[in-house]
């Protein structure tokens, strides 16, 4: 078949140059295909991965042969069927056709050549003894044997696959690949294993509410009853907030994380302009339980199962039309290891496609990036409201305003969501660091009670005669009412009072300028980091991150960010006394500077 040489780009080679489209790995690959399925209203979707033993350097590996993708949906006609192989074409590419997961037409095609040089496809609508059958050749389209589908026809469908598969109904669709060239994984089971996780995830809410179930099998196409891995796909939610999911114990059959409970109550509603019509944006928030942040018999809540499984999902989950498109990174902390315990969702319907710019390969929104980082201040700046701004960017029809709105909300929630997860581990610094001999508490007791009997008396000695429970529940109720949880203020409160303990430290978001609070309370000295001060980030957090693992220069830059951060610290002091009016004001500060460096002399000498 002779090329037309008025083609703009010969149809062999664009064939060739869709291969590289854009798909991340062959799980998202595979689940193209199985968007088709539940569009077309399939319940029971089967990934059936056939491997065959060759010759591998000196050794025999079982390698994939085959990837296949058998639905008991609503199947296809010779005309769909031709359509669906057809690159560009498809039964969803009208606006108001753009209601379920499908749209764009170039699934079935470019996900297939994406991974493998064939594709055949088995389609049957009244039995499967009636299946019709097409197919796509990258040798054929190359050499230019073919240079349109295939007309469909009557072809039985191999019995390999009417072995393995479970789901023939009365109507449905087989889709198998051959020549796997593009696969990186290399076993049937690697290819179940890699794609589990992000398959659960994608059709969460399809597998959460039964619509849907997923079985992935691999097996031996020269043996079939020799099976190597069966499983059914379970929700992977990454705001864990189903039950029944994926998740390690003991949250896999109940939520590891909680809705957030403000004022929204778990989910914002944005209605959207765009293009004459009303559209509906959901924004969904939610943080981790104080369960799934507890230590384990010495470890980490990150190195526990269900740590781990959360750091797998990290992320802003972008969802359209009940499917997943990508878990987004843009607002993540990378180096920031509890940014795994807060989970946000945004759910828009296939009509704002546009505005979100979906690729057509259905991996990502390229705009939504854009949204979340818009320039709030910038455009905020000179006191303006964002009511104001709306209007300004109305006015100049700038593409961001339906989204500014949404933006802000994100944005300005996830700042408090972090607040609550820090004050959720926060406890006392003897807990955070290692310390040679004795803790802070235990040292700063010790000088207290050297200095009462030199004579000093403070404001809070008067209280430790007062029965235990007492001031343990006085200690407890100052720690919650500083934003402490309640767990965290009874561990607190009962070791101070245990331990006769004079300071307990805590953490939290104090409105106050003041870079600590002290509160004399049940006989303790309650001394409150204020979580929202400068101070506490460049020295306070920064030195109690754990040093495990961390290389050299990483820790040379946290210490000079400390010390950096110390020396500001006395600069503000210096310059806070420099501004005294001269006279008896300016003596006191000077003063204060002087007793409180000579107290702070007895706490810090090396004890022997």
């Amino acid at each position: 078949m002779a090329t037309n040489p008025h083609d703009i780009v010969p149809a062999h080679l664009a064939v060739q140059a869709m291969r590289d489209n854009g798909y991340k790995n062959a799980a998202y690959a595979i689940a193209e295909l199985m968007d088709n399925s539940i569009q077309a209203g399939a319940t029971q979707v089967e990934l059936l991965c056939g491997e065959k033993k060759q010759q591998v350097g000196q050794r025999t590996r079982s390698r994939i042969h085959q990837i296949a993708v058998l639905d008991n949906g609503s199947g296809m006609d010779a005309t769909v069927l031709r359509l669906a192989l057809q690159f560009g074409n498809g039964t969803h590419l009208e606006e108001e056709q753009h209601t379920g997961i499908g749209r764009f037409g170039m699934g079935l095609p470019s996900s297939s050549v994406s991974q493998c040089q064939r594709v055949e496809v088995w389609t049957w609508q009244n039995g499967v003894e009636n299946a019709l059958y097409s197919y796509l050749d990258l040798n054929e389209i190359k050499t230019q044997r073919i240079n349109e589908v295939p007309a469909p026809q009557s072809k039985l469908i191999p019995s390999i696959w009417q072995q393995v598969g479970k789901n023939f109904d009365r109507s449905g669709t087989l889709v198998v690949w051959s020549d796997i060239d593009r696969c990186m994984w290399k076993t049937g089971k690697t290819i179940i294993d890699n794609s589990e996780l992000l398959i659960g995830r994608m059709y969460r809410k399809f597998l959460d509410q039964g619509q849907v179930s997923i079985r992935m099998l691999a097996f031996d196409l020269d043996n079939f009853s020799n099976v190597i891995t069966e499983k059914y796909a379970l929700p992977n939610d990454p705001g864990y907030l189903m039950a029944k999911t994926s998740c390690p114990e003991p949250f896999n059959n109940t939520p590891m994380f909680q809705s957030w409970a403000g004022e929204d109550h778990y989910e914002a509603i944005f209605t959207i302009d765009f293009r004459d019509r009303q559209h509906e944006v959901k924004v969904r928030f939610s943080y981790a339980q104080e369960e799934a942040r507890q230590a384990y018999s010495g470890r980490n809540p990150g190195d526990l199962p269900h740590g781990k499984h959360a750091a797998k999902n990290i992320g802003v989950s972008i969802v359209r039309a009940g499917r997943e498109l990508d878990l987004d990174q843009s607002l993540v902390i990378k180096y920031d290891p509890t940014e795994r315990w807060w989970g946000i969702e945004i759910e828009f319907p296939p009509s704002l496609d546009d505005l979100f710019g979906v690729t057509n390969n259905k991996q990502s929104a390229r705009n939504f990036a854009e949204l979340i980082n818009i320039d709030l201040d910038s455009l905020l700046q000179g006191r303006k409201t964002i009511t104001q701004v709306k209007e300004e960017l109305r006015q100049d029809e700038d593409p961001r305003e339906p989204l500014l709105e949404i933006a802000h909300k994100i944005n300005s929630q996830l700042s408090v969501i972090r607040k609550l997860i820090k004050a959720q581990t926060k406890g006392t610094r003897s807990k955070n660091y290692r310390y040679e001999g004795s803790t802070p508490e235990k040292r700063a007791t010790r000088v207290t009670e050297n200095r009462k009997q030199e004579g000093y008396k403070g404001k809070s000695d008067k209280d430790e005669s007062l029965p235990v429970e007492k001031r343990q529940a006085t200690i407890e109720k100052t720690l919650t009412d500083v934003g402490v949880t309640e767990s965290k203020a009874k561990e607190l409160a009962a070791a101070t009072v245990s331990d006769n303990l004079k300071y307990v430290f805590a953490d939290a978001d104090l409105e106050t300028a003041a870079f600590f609070s002290v509160k004399p309370k049940g006989g303790a000295i309650v001394v409150t980091l204020n979580t929202n001060h400068p101070a506490y980030e460049n020295l306070v957090e920064i030195l109690e991150e754990e040093v495990d693992n961390t290389d050299t220069e990483t820790l040379k830059s946290r210490l000079t960010k400390s010390l950096k951060g110390l020396k500001l610290l006395l600069a503000a002091w210096a310059r806070y006394e420099d501004e005294q009016p001269d006279g008896k004001r300016r003596q006191d500060t000077q003063d204060a500077r002087v007793d409180w460096g000579r107290i702070a002399r007895q706490f810090l000498e090396r004890e022997e």
